[in-house]
């Protein structure tokens, strides 16, 4: 008999972390979590957690040394010319279709490989093709990755691909590191009775995240929302708008597991800095940098730079002088 995985439920201490793993489980195009800490913080016992909780069950890791054909998949194109059949030999990602895929020290694989795994995350397909053969299938995986800081940086154009961000201290409070621990003493005795202790908080874990999977989509993004949502990444001094996209769509995700009938405020409040961590310029005290353009002033006169090119500097007034002979005219220094 195969040993069970510690539950979801039974989990202690890194409530941040779950709940990244939640919105990631909700709504896979979040993109997937980057989780940043030293080892023996639960990352790896927190993603096996996840997968336990989802329809598939599946939890697929993926080794440093993989090649792209071993994430991807594979055709045959022998059968194709041969035949005229597409034989598609499924990799890792068609594997860990509805589950979750987990990359243990992402910052040491291949960027190539992160890139196309975080392609694929966000869109939830997966597409190979070769000699202008191509298939595709569905590839809705909850990503999470995790790396130690002290082995290397992930490189800023992938550490913003990453929806979700969570930092882990390397300190837990006494109180949490005690529940921790006679947690996991108890499930090492006994895995099986341990299991079975926590089964009714298993089942209504799952059956709640059933039910926010399937509201999710739901859920409609109001004009006050975006213009929080907006106003938060602008503030944080963001680049793009990949975030203003993740934080709608982490709140709208938190909204659906907390039952709410609406997106609010609140629910953008909450995953804010799990969106925002990993991007921000700015820190969170700094004054919001001013707006690049003045709204139309009445009258219907237009701002500076409305209506020109960028770089244009707008029209300066030029100081004239008295034409009466007596004073000459201002020179321009150089």
């Amino acid at each position: 008999m195969n040993r069970p995985h510690f539950p979801f439920s039974a989990l202690h201490g890194q409530p941040q972390l779950q709940l990244a793993l939640l919105l990631a489980a909700i709504d896979p195009q979040i993109g997937g979590v980057l989780i940043e800490g030293p080892r023996g913080t639960a990352k790896s016992t927190s993603a096996r957690a996840l997968a336990d909780l989802l329809p598939a069950g599946r939890f697929v890791n993926l080794p440093l040394g993989a090649s792209e054909e071993q994430l991807v998949g594979s055709l045959d194109i022998q059968a194709a010319l041969q035949d005229g059949r597409v034989d598609f030999r499924p990799g890792l990602l068609a594997r860990a279709d509805g589950g979750v895929l987990y990359v243990d020290e992402v910052n040491l694989l291949a960027d190539a490989l992160v890139d196309l795994l975080l392609d694929v995350c966000a869109s939830g397909v997966n597409r190979i093709e070769r000699d202008g053969i191509s298939h595709q299938h569905e590839a809705r995986i909850a990503l999470v990755g995790t790396m130690n800081p002290e082995e290397g940086e992930l490189r800023p154009q992938l550490l913003d691909r990453f929806g979700l961000f969570v930092r882990l201290g390397e300190r837990i409070e006494p109180a949490a590191r005690e529940a921790i621990v006679r947690s996991r003493l108890r499930f090492d005795r006994d895995p099986q009775g341990f299991v079975e202790g926590q089964r009714a908080a298993q089942e209504a874990l799952m059956q709640r995240l059933e039910r926010a999977r399937a509201k999710v989509g739901q859920l409609e993004f109001d004009d006050a929302l975006h213009r929080q949502v907006s106003d938060l990444c602008y503030a944080a001094g963001v680049e793009g708008v990949r975030a203003d996209l993740v934080l709608l769509r982490a709140a709208c995700a938190h909204a659906a597991w907390q039952g709410h009938a609406r997106i609010g405020a609140e629910d953008v409040a909450v995953v804010a800095e799990l969106v925002l961590a990993h991007r921000r310029k700015l820190p969170p005290d700094a004054p919001p940098p001013s707006p690049r353009a003045e709204p139309p002033r009445e009258g219907g006169a237009t701002a500076p730079n409305e209506g020109n090119d960028w770089g244009e500097l707008p029209p300066q007034a030029v100081p004239t002088a008295q034409l009466d002979g007596a004073r000459p005219l201002p020179t321009k220094k150089p």
